[in-house]
This record gives C-alpha cells, sequence and structure tokens, in this order.
C-alpha cells in the first residue's frame, strides 16, 4: 500500500471519530496517559500540520478534523516529486515525506484507537492498513519512538496475535483494553 493511501486511511478515520467528540468528552482520559481527549485531539490535528509543513503548503481557514485538510494534505502529497522531498522526523532524524507520511498514518491509526477508548467507542483497526504498517515499520520503529521517549513500553501478545493487535503491542497499548 502507497504512504498516501495509508495516511488518506487512518486520517479519514480519524478525523470522523474525532468529529464525534462532544463538548463533555474533551476532558476525558485516554490511554495517553499525559493527555486528555483535547490534547490528543491536538497532538493527532498535528499530523497533517506536520507534513503539510514538510511540503511548504498552509491550510488557512482550515481546522481539523475537517475533511478539507485532510484532502488538501492528501492533494499536496500527491504532487509530482512531494514524496522524495526531505524532512526532520520527530525524533529528530531526517527521513523523506513518503516515509514521514507512512509514519504519520501509524501515529493517526494508533491515536484513533486511542480516541476510541477514550470515547468508549468502536475501536476497530483497518486490518489491511496495519499488515501494512506493520510490514513497514516493526519491530524498528517503535524502538526508535521509545528512544525519543514518545513510546512506552511493548506490552505482549500471543504470537498469533493480529496484525492490529501487535501493533498496538508494540506501540505500547494493551491491545485487550
Amino acid at each position: 500500500m502507497d504512504p498516501v493511501t495509508m495516511y488518506e486511511r487512518a486520517a479519514g478515520n480519524a478525523a470522523e471519530l474525532a468529529r464525534s467528540v462532544r463538548p463533555e468528552q474533551r476532558g476525558l482520559p485516554t490511554p495517553c496517559s499525559e493527555w486528555d481527549v483535547d490534547a490528543l485531539l491536538a497532538h493527532m490535528a498535528g499530523g497533517s500540520a506536520y507534513l503539510l509543513g514538510a511540503l511548504g503548503v498552509g491550510t488557512a481557514g482550515s481546522a481539523w478534523p475537517a475533511a478539507d485538510v485532510v484532502e488538501a494534505c492528501v492533494s499536496a502529497l500527491r504532487e509530482p516529486g512531494a514524496l522524495q522531498r526531505r524532512c526532520q522526523s520527530p525524533a529528530g532524524f531526517e527521513w523523506s515525506v513518503a516515509e514521514a507520511t507512512a509514519g504519520t498514518a501509524m501515529d493517526q491509526l494508533i491515536h484513533t484507537w486511542d480516541l476510541g477508548v477514550a470515547l468508549d467507542a468502536k475501536r476497530p483497526m483497518d486490518p489491511e492498513l496495519s499488515e501494512a504498517i506493520v510490514a513497514m515499520f516493526l519491530p524498528a520503529m517503535p524502538d526508535i519512538g521509545r528512544q525519543a521517549g514518545f513510546v512506552g513500553p511493548e506490552v505482549e501478545v500471543a504470537p498469533d496475535a493480529t496484525a492490529s493487535d501487535r501493533l498496538l503491542a508494540a506501540m505500547g497499548r494493551n491491545p485487550a483494553h
């Protein structure tokens, strides 16, 4: 699966769930112990802003989780040469915009699950997207995130666990939550 499709699916699902948040839910705790729902939403909005910034594109007048922000990001990512550009990762190393796009898709997928837990909402993870992200990022990326201080300790899961559960566990989440 190409990185733009990964981002489009993950960010689209994230935006859909984010739009369902009611004002009284914004202070609820999330699996990210330092963030309530409001802080988690701000972080999730930062994913699209990060990619748009890496491409030198702004979103004047748009506020995430508006579908137009995701669409603007996808459109910018599909421009010729966009994915080959270089940018700084949140962990401090340089990578391609293609890698940043896939990494942002992973972040959106994981945090959509976190938001679902906080809202006590359905939290199924796209199995095809989970498989693509696992193939691309496990086992290395969660360790890089742990070294940077923003991924918790890995949770043990059964060897035959689904890709979604393996990804959640690698990123410090208990899939049974």
